[in-house]
């Protein structure tokens, strides 16, 4: 993974989040109305979280989870209810702020805890975790640098690892070259579209993923949201 581009693009997304996207992410992550575009945004990301909560256990006690680019919380939440102790980390302050605001003072299972921290989610200083869940929080990094996360977040993991990814396709990259049209002030940090044949291809080459392997796969696709899920498992 390149330091530099890695770097750029984490600053990028962090000022995008921070500060430019701030009332927009919390209107479309609450049940506040929004436009039809938004809302198919929503409905997909809704989808796509209960997605990865079903690949996880039912009862999450004892458990340790990294939710990496928690955004406002949802899943977090969702997992601790569960009875995980979850560590609960993004780039932006101010929406692990709001995470922490709209999160239930007790949880239906006890055991359940949420730690929010603003920060990066490849800090070592986060300790280690039974499963690790990036929801759309690797979409703007390249093919390579997306391995390579998943390399440093594998290290310190020891069940699973579930994320999501920008599959490339058509409509996707009409979009991208319609955002490109809007004021610079206005662009969110580029999604970056990657092939899924050649994303298995890096992993399964990886020696930071020699021990794992790929497992469940799925595509989510509503209106203007497509994401793919993957699963990587530890080999026993």
């Amino acid at each position: 993974m390149s330091d530099i581009s890695y770097q750029q693009r984490r600053g990028e997304i962090e000022h995008y989040f921070d500060r430019t996207a701030v009332d927009a992410w919390k209107k479309l992550t609450s049940d506040a109305p929004v436009g039809r575009i938004r809302a198919t945004v929503r409905a997909g990301r809704d989808e796509m979280r209960h997605t990865l909560l079903n690949w996880l256990p039912t009862d999450l006690t004892g458990a340790r989870i990294l939710d990496a680019g928690c955004g406002t919380g949802a899943f977090a939440v969702e997992a601790a209810q569960r009875g995980a102790r979850v560590v609960a980390v993004d780039l932006s302050p101010t929406l692990v702020d709001l995470a922490r605001e709209r999160a239930p003072k007790q949880f239906s299972n006890p055991h359940g805890a949420i730690d929010f921290r603003a920060g990066d989610m490849l800090d070592p200083s986060l300790g280690k975790f039974n499963y690790v869940v990036g929801m759309d929080s690797l979409i703007h990094y390249d093919t390579n640098d997306v391995v390579r996360v998943l390399e440093g977040i594998a290290a310190r993991t020891t069940h699973r690892v579930l994320f999501t990814y920008a599959p490339s396709n058509p409509f996707l990259q009409v979009m991208i070259s319609v955002g490109r049209l809007l004021p610079r002030k206005d662009r969110a940090p580029w999604i970056s579209p990657i092939t899924t044949k050649r994303l298995h291809h890096l992993i399964a080459r990886s020696d930071g993923l020699g021990g794992w392997q790929s497992g469940r796969t799925v595509r989510i696709s509503r209106g203007f949201y497509t994401s793919q899920a993957l699963e990587l498992v530890r080999n026993p």
